[in-house]
């Protein structure tokens, strides 16, 4: 019997474990639109600084980050347990977010260049003039990529909340936590080896063999084009998770998309494939046009706050 009673325990652990490992590779699916937006903009975050400090710089973002997810891992599971009525909304105002972040990103250039400009400006300043603090730069440099962390890691925590909504305690507290150092490691790790790729690809142009100084001159070459891409990608995978959210909490919205599926999914030799790529484009569509009314009410707002009649 005792036999017996352990095989039946291990067993429904396994069962457990393994329902874990399945909601979390959902949730880690659904928080990659903040993923890609997170490597890029705390790449960036590392930006002016100098060379040798850059790693420094990101373990101590990475530590900030990981205080970040202790206060809302906690908070989420209160909301889970005491106001579970919340999570829609938190989820769908987190959706609205993705999409208002990704649309003000495409927009930037025109919206706020001067701005742009100006903190380009301060960083050349910053690293030519010996007159300039280093520390207390540096001490802003991560404070600042900390709040962002803030907001990123807030969307992660909402978006896995969402998914393990109606487990038990234990496994939502196993998949956020496990989410929420998946991400902070991933991320901040990717962060350390992307700012240190053209130092490393320096390093081999200097070294002797002709195969050695190829490979160096390829990773210096590669670092801004893979940044670049980083953003792209990012700021694609926004509209699609952010619009994909959303049209899930509307019921009109995710029964046209999947009537729209279905219509195409007949289709001789590519049914399935369509089937695949039409929601996901409606998804991101969706998410752009959502995007852009948020950013209106965004800049609408503002501008009735700064005008004297707004006084």
């Amino acid at each position: 019997m005792a036999g017996s009673s352990l095989l039946m325990l291990i067993d429904d652990i396994a069962t457990v474990l393994d329902d874990v490992a399945v909601m979390t590779k959902v949730a880690a699916k659904k928080t990659a639109g903040v993923l890609g937006d997170d490597l890029a903009l705390n790449a960036q975050q590392v930006a002016g600084v100098q060379a040798d400090r850059e790693l420094p710089v990101v373990w101590a973002v990475a530590v900030g980050s990981l205080r970040n997810k202790a206060i809302l891992v906690p908070l989420a599971l209160a909301i889970s347990a005491f106001a579970p009525v919340l999570i829609t909304p938190l989820l769908m105002i987190g959706g609205a977010f993705l999409c208002f972040e990704g649309v003000e990103k495409l927009a930037h250039k025109y919206l706020h260049a001067a701005e742009e400009n100006a903190e380009h400006d301060d960083r050349l300043a910053a690293l030519t003039n010996p007159a300039v603090d280093m520390v207390a730069y540096e001490k802003d440099k991560i404070k600042g990529a900390i709040t962002t962390d803030f907001i990123l890691s807030a969307e992660i925590i909402a978006i896995t909340l969402g998914t393990v909504a109606s487990q038990p305690f234990m496994s939502q507290l196993v998949v956020l936590t496990g989410i929420s150092l998946i991400m902070t490691v991933g991320v901040y790790g990717l962060v350390a080896g992307i700012v240190k790729l053209d130092d490393v690809g320096l390093y081999l142009t200097r070294k002797p063999g002709a195969g050695s100084q190829q490979l160096g001159r390829l990773l210096v070459n590669a670092a801004p084009p893979l940044m670049r891409f980083l953003a792209v990608a990012g700021t694609i995978a926004m509209f699609l998770v952010g619009g994909g959210i959303l049209t899930h909490g509307l019921p009109f919205a995710h029964h046209a998309i999947e009537a729209a599926a279905h219509s195409v999914a007949g289709v001789a030799g590519i049914g399935g494939l369509l089937a695949a790529i039409v929601p996901a484009v409606l998804d991101g569509l969706f998410g752009i046009v959502a995007g852009a009314l948020v950013l209106a009410v965004v800049m609408l707002i503002g501008k009735l706050r700064g005008s004297p009649a707004a006084h």
